[in-house]
């Protein structure tokens, strides 16, 4: 049985951490990245606890293993990683202030799950646990990343805007 929840325990985070490690694109084949999807960044853990703790990550557990997550990224982390700076530039153009939001900074359904609703679940779970604060979740997506833009669309995201930043396209996209 999968049990969705927020991420509560420094062992939950590492857990995320070993997951997102195994698909960062320099651990993982071409073939994979074109059928599977990869994530972009890597987090250190000090700065995931203190994202988790102004908005607790939420996770998929089998078995107390964390199996996937979205990550929760407060507005005030804009500045922290450095290849997210354009992200919220982009944003402040399409939203403008006073819309309030929530970046999913990262999706990522360990490969054992893929396919059997995990991805759509953690993001109804995220909506319904950020909806007190945030009217919407906003994340961006590389367009090289053709598996995860289409899975984003099929759960409901809707384009905001494109744009290239650091040598790269992305996609902004928001789930209202």
């Amino acid at each position: 049985m999968i049990e969705y929840k927020r991420a509560s325990t420094d062992e939950e985070l590492s857990q995320i951490l070993a997951i997102q490690q195994r698909n960062l694109p320099e651990y993982i084949s071409f073939e994979e990245i074109k059928e599977e999807g990869f994530v972009t960044v890597h987090h250190d853990f000090a700065l995931l606890k203190e994202m988790n703790e102004a908005c607790a990550h939420v996770i998929a557990t089998s078995n107390n293993e964390v199996i996937g997550y979205t990550l929760c990224m407060h507005p005030k982390f804009g500045d922290e990683i450095p290849v997210l700076r354009a992200m919220f530039s982009e944003i402040q153009k399409q939203l403008g202030h006073g819309k309030a939001y929530i970046v999913m900074g990262q999706v990522c359904v360990d490969k054992p799950f893929r396919k059997k609703g995990v991805f759509r679940k953690l993001y109804e779970t995220m909506l319904d646990c950020i909806r007190a604060d945030f009217e919407r979740i906003v994340t961006e997506v590389d367009v090289n990343n053709q598996r995860s833009l289409a899975a984003h669309y099929g759960v409901g995201f809707q384009l905001l805007s494109k744009y290239r930043s650091d040598g790269r396209d992305w996609e902004l996209i928001v789930l209202e």
